[in-house]
């Protein structure tokens, strides 16, 4: 009797444990759902907590409360001035009605097609009326904010909210780029001519100044030189004239002949053609060297 009543609870805890799963459902803080009986909206709930259902009769659909990211696909704008640019943006949005939400997008999948539209068309008209410099520079964040008033405007019938619209990315189209690309690479490689052009001067100047104390240094080292050799030749000359001028004087005289037959008689093919009394043959015939030699006639050797 007992085992039967112990069952007996078990399938009744079992029971109310499959109730409770299939017919509890929990919101969560960042949620809000919209309770639908045979895809009728019946319920809608903002709040977070633990809420009961129907079972099998109704389900829930959730929302997310939190702010939402909508890119948008890049495309050409024509500014007021005609002058084109490629924009990439992109929106943010929350569902503030769930309801108006379900019955129009149905689920946030689809809310690229029906709100990315939108956002596209006014960021077309919007910055087609603004002129380039504005668009890039001076007016975009009034544009922006702008471009969002209009969004919302027309998002409210979706149950959104759009809280901004921002520009990530605004560049000129690939033509005109590589346009301004080739302007800018000339531009350069003109300043980079230019500073090899200073820097050849330059370099030729430094070069010039090199040359020109080389010069310099060149002629006051040989005037230096010239004047130690002539300095040189002068006490050479005066030791000189001071040995043929004293006691020793028929030494160097002697010493001196000595030198001139070295040189002048060298082996091999020596030849000279000089009178007999020639001074050169003095010390030929007396080694005092008193007097020249007096043969007749033509030494030869």
């Amino acid at each position: 009797m007992l085992r039967a009543l112990l069952a007996a609870l078990v399938v009744i805890a079992g029971a109310v444990g499959a109730v409770a799963y299939f017919a509890l459902f929990i919101v969560h803080v960042n949620e809000q759902a919209i309770v639908l009986e045979f895809g009728k909206p019946v319920r809608i709930i903002n709040e977070p907590g633990l809420f009961w259902k129907i079972p099998v009769v109704q389900t829930v659909d959730y929302f997310d409360k939190r702010i939402l990211d909508l890119d948008t696909a890049p495309q050409e704008v024509t500014a007021s001035d005609q002058k084109r640019l490629v924009v990439d943006a992109f929106a943010r949005y929350r569902i503030i009605d769930p309801l108006l939400f379900y019955q129009t997008v149905r689920d946030e999948r689809s809310v690229r097609s029906r709100l990315g539209p939108i956002v596209e068309s006014s960021i077309r008209r919007v910055l087609g009326g603004s002129t380039f410099e504005e668009v890039v520079r001076d007016k975009r964040e009034a544009l922006m904010k702008h471009i969002a008033q209009q969004v919302n405007e027309e998002g409210k019938e979706f149950g959104l909210e759009v809280v901004d619209v921002r520009i990530k990315r605004a560049d000129l189209p690939e033509q005109n780029s590589k346009n301004i690309f080739d302007r800018m690479r000339a531009e350069r490689q003109r300043e980079a001519a230019e500073f090899r052009a200073e820097g050849a001067a330059q370099g030729n100047r430094i070069r010039a100044d090199a040359d020109r104390q080389v010069t310099i240094l060149k002629a006051d080292a040989g005037r230096d030189g010239e004047r130690t050799r002539g300095e040189g030749d002068a006490e050479r000359n005066r030791i000189f004239a001071d040995a043929y001028g004293g006691e020793r004087a028929d030494f160097f005289a002697f010493y001196r002949s000595m030198q001139a037959y070295e040189q002048g008689m060298r082996p091999g093919d020596t030849r000279m053609l000089l009178a007999p009394d020639s001074e050169f043959f003095r010390y030929f015939a007396n080694p005092l060297g008193s007097e020249p030699s007096s043969s007749g006639g033509q030494a030869r050797r």
